[in-house]
């Protein structure tokens, strides 16, 4: 007997992808907030470098002290594109504290090597040297209560070839998950702990003394950026352990969904490093991603970061 086919739907076998991953097609790709006025910038020329993510800034001269119209030109670019690079700068570490401090106060971190000052934080990569903050996306000392606001981060020595990094948009981030998920998460906390994104590499002899510096604290998912009012998907991989009165097993399978948002390409901007380059980035907007992919050759950064606010 042949069978009789009513329509197309009778072609198809029943089928549908997992609720909980990523998927392919068009997405919302909005750089600003809503009602956000665009004006043009007459300081210094501006370079996209992706979509809604990343500006090459050409003109400007960090060595020398800011005029208030120029940091508040460049306030406004950093809200508006969430990172922004300066080519060949090579600033004295005072001069890179000094652009910094525009900002607010520079905190510490005695987690992590630093350079002249206690408030630089120096990587030095390649040979023997242990790794640290290099291939994961995370969003910079989330276990703190004040999370940095920002960093400024200079390349001195740069590889021949890899050693790029990469910068991903939360809040495109979060505007592309379905409702069902928004609405799950919209107004959840979690809470955030230094150890899982240390332990990778320092042992319990090392951390063991910070644990009361540093006790896990909360945060919301989903954070209000303080200047734009723009919704930011506000977890990830280092740092984030569970969310609040949720089921373990839940809690983990809703945060990877949630971690896996940073890799999207469209969300993204990667810069390639030249010896001098400067990126500041907003860290209450973005997540980044260090590439090791150099091998022995050497690359060595410095950054001050920003002290930051209670994310609410």
């Amino acid at each position: 007997m042949t069978a009789t086919v009513s329509g197309p739907a009778a072609l198809l076998r029943a089928a549908r992808t997992p609720e909980d991953g990523l998927h392919e097609g068009p997405r919302l790709l909005r750089r600003l907030p809503e009602g956000w006025e665009e004006r043009p910038y007459t300081l210094f020329d501006i370079v996209p470098q992706a979509r809604t993510i990343g500006a090459e800034i050409r003109g400007v001269d960090l060595s020398r002290p800011l005029t208030e119209a120029l940091r508040g030109e460049l306030d406004r670019a950093l809200l508006e594109w969430k990172v922004l690079f300066f080519r060949s700068q090579h600033l004295a570490p005072d001069q890179q504290r000094a652009f910094a401090r525009n900002w607010g106060e520079l905190e510490t971190n005695p987690l992590l090597a630093t350079g002249s000052r206690e408030d630089v934080v120096r990587f030095d990569k390649g040979g023997a040297a242990a790794p640290t903050f290099e291939n994961v996306w995370h969003t910079d000392v989330t276990f703190r209560e004040r999370p940095a606001l920002g960093a400024v981060l200079q390349l001195r020595e740069v590889p021949p070839f890899g050693g790029d990094t990469l910068w991903a948009d939360m809040a495109a981030a979060y505007d592309n998950l379905p409702r069902a998920v928004r609405d799950r998460i919209d107004g959840a906390r979690a809470v955030h702990d230094f150890i899982p994104g240390f332990d990778r590499f320092y042992g319990p002899e090392r951390l063991a003394p910070f644990q009361d510096l540093f006790p896990p604290v909360e945060h919301p998912v989903v954070r209000r950026h303080p200047d734009t009012g723009r919704r930011t998907l506000f977890v990830n991989t280092s740092f984030t352990t569970h969310i609040t009165g949720m089921d373990r097993d839940e809690s983990d399978r809703l945060l990877r969904l949630l971690f896996q948002q940073a890799h999207v390409p469209e969300y993204q901007v990667r810069f390639r490093w030249q010896p001098g380059d400067i990126a500041f980035w907003d860290n209450r907007a973005t997540q980044h991603y260090a590439v090791n992919d150099y091998g022995t050759r050497r690359r060595v950064a410095e950054r001050v970061a920003i002290t930051g606010d209670r994310p609410y």
